[in-house]
């Protein structure tokens, strides 16, 4: 159940520019917004609106031009590049279209692997990372090199890998976006039943109006700016679409 007296995201007049070729490019617009613990929201826009450049503002993977990020109450903008390092592998946990595992590891080093980054006990964490894979239904392929498995299942270890460390904050880049239909729904439901169950606060940016149905909470975002906030019911979902519609265009991803 999210928790609304506790922000794990806050936005502050939020604004990323591109120089491209001398034209600038406003990939984000003065966005201002608030994530709450427990949380299960989609961003969803139109091709180029900047959905991937908010999730990657909120991830740290990108500097705003101008604007504040806070992550559980930490001005994120003050960081050094090292602190900022450190910062994501504490609190952060990242799931990305095309899985990012390390094809020369097993499933079980993939998913340890952030948690040896952060220097934490081998034997702890090969507990948690066994516990985790069982969880999300990939435990009987850890010894597996993680280029045997099908994009379904590198999907399933990559979602275990990204809450190794406990993180307060998942943050999901199209997770579905490489798979097909079946594969895409059971990601989606191992992501809704771990932020039910182990009440893991996720964000994830999809362009697929059904993927974007699984968010409790649905952000909509047009050329740089949020022009849709909606808690995710049938009706408010129509809105999303009849949004979308009218705003075929975007500028930057």
């Amino acid at each position: 159940m999210p928790n609304r007296k506790k922000s794990i995201i806050h936005l502050e007049s939020v604004s990323k520019r591109y120089d491209e070729y001398g034209v600038v490019v406003n990939a984000l617009d003065d966005v201002s917004l608030d994530v709450f613990h427990g949380e299960f929201v989609s961003i969803i826009g139109p091709s180029g609106s900047g959905k991937s450049t908010l999730l990657h503002c909120m991830g740290l993977l990108d500097k705003p031009s101008s604007g504040c990020v806070f992550i559980d109450n930490k001005d994120t903008t003050k960081l050094t590049g090292k602190e900022i390092a450190q910062f994501r592998g504490e609190k952060l946990g990242f799931v990305f279209q095309n899985y990012n595992l390390i094809p020369r590891l097993t499933v079980l080093e993939n998913v340890i692997l952030p948690g040896l980054i952060m220097q934490k006990d081998p034997s702890f964490l090969e507990e948690k990372a066994t516990e985790l894979l069982r969880e999300v239904g990939i435990l009987h392929r850890c010894d597996h090199k993680g280029i045997h498995l099908s994009g379904g299942e590198q999907q399933r270890v990559a979602i275990a890998r990204s809450l190794i460390n406990d993180p307060v904050l998942v943050l999901a880049d199209e997770p579905t976006g490489a798979l097909d239909t079946n594969s895409s729904a059971e990601i989606m439901d191992i992501l809704v039943k771990l932020n039910k169950n182990r009440g893991a606060t996720t964000v994830f940016v999809s362009h697929d109006l059904e993927i974007a149905k699984y968010g409790k909470r649905t952000i909509v975002i047009v050329d740089g700016k949020i022009v849709g906030d909606t808690n995710g019911s049938t009706q408010q979902f129509t809105k999303v679409a009849d949004m979308l519609k009218k705003n075929k265009g975007g500028k930057k991803n």
